[in-house]
Order: structure tokens, then sequence, then C-alpha cells
């Protein structure tokens, strides 16, 4: 059985960090492509940045230089690392794996809750 837990939400200020990290289990994690999405409310689902499994890395313009995506293959996992948070950045962060270019499979985690209010 596959599953991407996502942790490390929670209800911050503005300008605070944030860590947030998904364990995925039941993938061969190393093949994957792994990224973080977010979808506010009323709003569609975004990509916020991604990391190959040769670990290159791509950023949403918004989150570039204040997010850093990182994956550790040994534990399985992949890491937001977030700075300077702004209100925009809330939402629901999802973490998202692909299989590409190795087969075909695409899976979600259930999101965890970022909110930036003062």
């Amino acid at each position: 059985q596959v599953q991407l837990v996502e942790s490390g939400g929670d209800l911050v200020q503005p300008g605070d960090s944030l860590r947030l990290s998904c364990e995925a289990s039941g993938i061969f994690f190393n093949i994957y492509r792994m990224a973080w999405y977010r979808q506010a409310p009323g709003k569609e689902r975004e990509l916020v940045a991604r990391i190959s499994h040769t670990h290159m890395t791509e950023y949403a313009d918004s989150v570039k230089g204040r997010f850093t995506i990182s994956r550790d293959n040994d534990k399985n996992m992949v890491s937001l690392q977030m700075f300077s948070l702004q209100p925009e950045d809330t939402g629901v962060y999802y973490c998202y794996a692909n299989g590409q270019p190795y087969n075909s499979n695409k899976y979600w985690g259930q999101g965890t809750q970022v909110t930036v209010s003062s």
C-alpha cells in the first residue's frame, strides 16, 4: 500500500518559517520525482516546488528564494523549508510522487494545512 504522509503544517505569523515533511512508503522512493503543491481556498492546486530523483529542483516564481525543497532517499522523505512566509502562502500543502520516466504511477498525500496570519 502506497502512502504519502505529510506533517509540519501550522498556523504562523507573517515572516515566520516552517518546515513540511512528507514520508513515503510502499514505493521505490529513489526513482520518483517528488513535489509539493498547494491549494488556497477557492483556487486551483498549484505547483510549489519539485525535485527529481537526481536532486534537480524547480520552484514556482512566487516562492523562489524563500522555499527550499530537499529529499533524503535513505529515509524516503521529501521536505519543504519555508522562510518569510506571507498570507498568500496559506493553503493546504500536498506531497506528490511521480514515477515517470520509469513508470506511470502518480500518488498524492492527504495534505497539511499552512495558515499565515497575524
